[in-house]
């Protein structure tokens, strides 16, 4: 009987960051699910992946802000014996403007897709990787976790998955299973385009990060057991300041890193 390979689950990876964990994962010769909403992309990924890699590259069309969807990444991954790596990295940055000028549903969506899928899907995986008593769960956080932000939601799920990680590690370190928080800054995918910023807009200028520097910085920390992954000595400077500085100072540096940005 031939040995199965281990399966690498992955949500939120049509593009960037989620893609570029699929192609490293796939690279190392796992299988992987991917998760997501665009299927043209996830069907070419599939395919590019299956063909130069020869592993097994499935996707499911998921929108994980819906509940019933939702249920069905449940199921499949409960349903997977050789589900070893599961990689929370959908979200999106939410509509621009003052928290209370958004559809109070924007902000709903935002902590369920970003914080109650990632839940869910988390409790759904350990049981089966506590029965191997090996594995790894990788949530994907972001830079804005360590700093108060303009985008009031988006930096208040993220400090959900940053305490949700460590005190996962807490209970799991000592039975095998890795925990990370990932916590990437300015990375080069679509997810500022989403938010509606040209590519002539001011934040464009910072020094990006690819999306694959990332995972392997990501990867490199898993293997040393950390618990958070901050990628880039800029970044890990920005998150020195954030956790050393008085808050009043702190605030006003990080205004001053967004003075460019335009008021809505």
């Amino acid at each position: 009987m031939t040995e199965s390979r281990a399966i690498a689950l992955i949500t939120g990876a049509s593009s960037g960051i989620g893609a570029a964990f699929a192609r490293r994962f796939a690279n190392d010769g796992y299988d992987l699910i991917l998760i997501g909403r665009r299927e043209n992309l996830l069907e070419k990924l599939c395919k590019e992946l299956a063909e130069e890699k020869g592993i097994n590259a499935d996707y499911m069309l998921i929108d994980l802000g819906n509940e019933n969807e939702l249920q069905l990444a449940e199921a499949r991954i409960k349903n997977n014996p050789d589900l070893e790596i599961l990689v929370n990295n959908a979200g999106f940055g939410g509509e621009r403007g003052a928290f209370h000028k958004v559809a109070i549903e924007s902000h709903v969506n935002m902590v369920q897709v970003h914080n109650i899928a990632t839940l869910k899907l988390t409790h759904a995986v350990i049981p089966g990787l506590l029965a191997k008593g090996k594995g790894a769960i990788i949530n994907v956080s972001s830079l804005a976790s360590f700093l108060p932000s303009l985008s009031v939601m988006y930096s208040a799920t993220k400090v959900f998955l940053n305490y949700f990680s460590e005190s996962l590690d807490f209970s799991l370190r000592d039975k095998g299973i890795k925990i990370q928080a990932l916590c990437p800054g300015f990375t080069i995918t679509d997810f500022h385009k989403k938010m509606g910023y040209g590519t002539d807009h001011p934040v464009y200028k910072r020094k990006f990060m690819t999306a694959e520097k990332v995972v392997e910085a990501s990867l490199k920390a898993l293997k040393r057991g950390k618990v958070y992954c901050v990628p880039g000595f800029r970044n890990k400077f920005l998150v020195f300041l954030a956790r050393n500085l008085p808050r009043k100072l702190r605030i006003t540096v990080y205004k001053k890193m967004f003075s460019k940005r335009k008021k809505d």
